[in-house]
Formats: C-alpha cells, sequence, structure tokens
C-alpha cells in the first residue's frame, strides 16, 4: 500500500538527510535575525530549495519566502513555519549558541523552518516521481513575533487557491515523538490595551479636593476585569490582564495623571471582537464614579487560532502513521497568542504542537534564554508535515486520480 512505500521513504530520505539538517538547524540557532530582518535566514532557505530544482519566491520586504512543490493540476495544501527570532539573550552553554547579542531563537523558529524545508526536499523528490497528487505550497514566513508576517505573506497571494493549510509549534511540554493536537480554539487572541487617566492633583492630606487619581487608577486595575467576568460567556475565556502601572513621584502628592498597560486573551473569535468597545463602556463608567478622565488605545494584536475539526483529523491520522500508535496526544489550549489564526480565518487548516522535550530530561518554556530542544524532533517535523501533506492531498483528490498515483 501507498502508505508503507511512503514511510520507507522517508525513512530513507532521514537517513541520508537528517544530520544536515541538524546542522542547518544550528546554523540557524547560531545567526537569528529578529523580525522583517530576516535576509540570511531567507537567502540560506532560498539557495537550498532552489539546489533541490524548486522556485521559491521571495517576499517584496526581502524576508519570507514562498515556494510551490508540485504542478498546478489538483488541489493545494500549504505548510507554514515562521523564521524569525525572539529579543532575547541566549543563555544557554552550547556550540550553537546564538552570536548575536540579545537575539535569539527561543521559541523554536528555526525547528519550524528547518522541518519545513526537510518537509519540502522531500515532497520536492515524490513530485519529480509523479507521486505528488496535487500542490504543497511552502510558506516561509517573517514576523510571527511582532506579529504580522501571516498579513504579509497573504498580501502576496500566499493562501490564494489553498484547500488547507498546516502549522507545527514547538512544546517542551510534550516528549519529543509525540504529536499535541486539538480541534476548537488552540491558542488565544492577543490585544494590547494602554489606559490614560487624568484629573486634578493636590496634597494627600485633602484628597476631597482632587481626583485622587491613584485611588481612582486602582478601581480600573480591579474592576475591569472583575467586570469582564461577569458581562462575558466564561467560555470564551477573555480576560484582562495588566503588565505595567505608573503613577505619581512622591508619598505625600496625588498626581494629575497615570497609565496602565495591559494584554486582552480571549479564545473566542466573537468575544474578540466585541472586547474594544465593551472595555471602553466599563472603564467610562469607572472613570464618571470618581471623576477623571479616562482615554484608551486598544491596538489589535491576533485573532484566536481555531483549529478545523477535519484537519485535526489527518494531522493525527498522520502522525499516528509517521511516528507511531499513540503518538497523536491531546493539547491544552494555550492564552498565548500566534498570528496562524490568521490563515484560519480564510482556509480551514490546524496548528499542532511538535514534541521536543527529551523523555525523563528537563522541560523547558518558550520565550526564554534557556529554551532547547532534543534534535530528533526535526525529522519528526519532517515525517509529520510531509505524511499530513500527502494526507490532505489524498483526501481531496478524486479516487481515480489516487489510483493513478499509488499505480
Amino acid at each position: 500500500m501507498r502508505g508503507r512505500e511512503l514511510l520507507g521513504e522517508l525513512d530513507a530520505f532521514l537517513t541520508e538527510t537528517e544530520r544536515d539538517l541538524v546542522a542547518f538547524r544550528r546554523d540557524l540557532h547560531m545567526h537569528p535575525e529578529l523580525a522583517f530582518a530576516e535576509y540570511r535566514t531567507t537567502q540560506k532557505i532560498a539557495e537550498r530549495l532552489t539546489a533541490a530544482g524548486l522556485t521559491p519566491s521571495v517576499l517584496p520586504r526581502g524576508t519570507g519566502l514562498i515556494c510551490d512543490v508540485g504542478s498546478g493540476d489538483g488541489p493545494t495544501v500549504a505548510l507554514r513555519a515562521d523564521i524569525d527570532a525572539l529579543p532575547l539573550q541566549d543563555e544557554k552553554d552550547v556550540s550553537y549558541r546564538s552570536t548575536v547579542p540579545g537575539v535569539c531563537h527561543a521559541c523554536g523558529h528555526d525547528v519550524h523552518t528547518t522541518a519545513l524545508l526537510g518537509t519540502g526536499l522531500f515532497l520536492a523528490q515524490q513530485a519529480a516521481a509523479g507521486l505528488l497528487p496535487g500542490r504543497v505550497r511552502l510558506l516561509f514566513q517573517p514576523a510571527e513575533e511582532l506579529p504580522g508576517g501571516a498579513l504579509e505573506v497573504m498580501a502576496h497571494g500566499g493562501i490564494s487557491g489553498v484547500d488547507r493549510v498546516f502549522a507545527l509549534h514547538c512544546d517542551p511540554r510534550v516528549d519529543v515523538g509525540q504529536l499535541g493536537i486539538r480541534s476548537g480554539p488552540i491558542t488565544a487572541a492577543c490585544d494590547r490595551v494602554v489606559v490614560r487617566v487624568s484629573g486634578p492633583g493636590g496634597h494627600t492630606s485633602r484628597p476631597h479636593l482632587t481626583a485622587d487619581l491613584v485611588f481612582a487608577l486602582a478601581k480600573i486595575l480591579t474592576e475591569l476585569p472583575a467586570a469582564l467576568s461577569r458581562r462575558v460567556d466564561p467560555r470564551s475565556s477573555l480576560s484582562l490582564v495588566w503588565g505595567r502601572v505608573e503613577a505619581g513621584s512622591a508619598a505625600n502628592a496625588i498626581p494629575n495623571d497615570g497609565i496602565a498597560e495591559g494584554t486582552i486573551r480571549c479564545l473566542d473569535e466573537e468575544a474578540w471582537h466585541a472586547a474594544p468597545d465593551l472595555i471602553k463602556s466599563l472603564l467610562e463608567s469607572v472613570a464618571s464614579a470618581y471623576g477623571i478622565e479616562a482615554a484608551m488605545e486598544y491596538t489589535r494584536g491576533v485573532p484566536p487560532v481555531v483549529n478545523d475539526e477535519v484537519s485535526v483529523e489527518m494531522l493525527g491520522e498522520a502522525a499516528e502513521r509517521a511516528l507511531g500508535a499513540g503518538s497523536a496526544v491531546p493539547t491544552p489550549q494555550s492564552l498565548g497568542g500566534e498570528d496562524f489564526a490568521w490563515y484560519l480565518e480564510s482556509v480551514p487548516g490546524a496548528l499542532a504542537r511538535l514534541g521536543t522535550r527529551t523523555p525523563g530530561g528537563l522541560t523547558y518554556d518558550i520565550h526564554q534564554g534557556s529554551f532547547d530542544i532534543d534534535e530528533r524532533a526535526i525529522a519528526m517535523g519532517v515525517r509529520v508535515m510531509a505524511t499530513t501533506a500527502l494526507t490532505a492531498l489524498w483526501e481531496v483528490t478524486p479516487l481515480d486520480a489516487v489510483s493513478t498515483v499509488v499505480a
């Protein structure tokens, strides 16, 4: 059967290329680049794809690229990897430690990139042998951490004509050889809110002659999150968490102004769209009760990633086939943001979590300078992505066409 043949071909491909892929990942890890500055990374990817006979198209800014594998006939499945790094110092004592001060791959994007590169090289072999029942589009996306890179890809036709789209994200809480899957919301919307308050200040001995701005700001900090918990369906997981507060400069003086900054996170798209107006009305209500002026700046980040059920089934089937029975495991929802969500507003698809933890070893966390992976995860990522792409193509290819490909 074609499934057994595929696994044998993947085994042979990885036997030949896994060491090279690990070296490629280490090179990216040593030379991380921030959002929309991934020029070297883009060049390295393009060179490898071109050497394999493919024709990558670099995005107009010069960072990120799109590359089709296979003919234009039949369905099209897109696979996405993000390529940017984080503004963090690499704290690991390893030979491939970042050589760029204050910048490192602490979220696994170098792994995503390498796994997708390996997948593209394998699928190019399949296409050359006439074994690809459609087209696979490789999306090497810049600026996921900004975010904004997904919109850049979409603006230049990245998902035009695409039937399904898939992505993997490293998860240091999941053992290597496992794939975390979940239908429905898997990550949250993530927005930024800034509240600026002002009012007549004065001496702390006479608060009744002022707006007592610090007290009023404290009420905003506590009452807005509390009110949201009663005004929004709790199943949407809409939350407001403050990260920065500033007001005043002396213990005996009530200031004239203050500021609070925080993030809004949400798992439900409808609640996410309604959040700005709701928060603004709650802010105005609290501010008026204490006689202060309050202005809000609300900056949209990303919508929630809501996985399509059929696409998740494809990922799970591919994992069980490529990694072994029991390798597809449930994964919890996360309130982290991920701009893969923008693709899913237009095309069905799914994001899965690639296990990167050595069984019995340390559990790292992402966005930490100590983050690292079990490098066997790279080959696992290739196996899952390649098998998922072919599974999706076979699912939407007419049976007579599949028979021709299998034969």
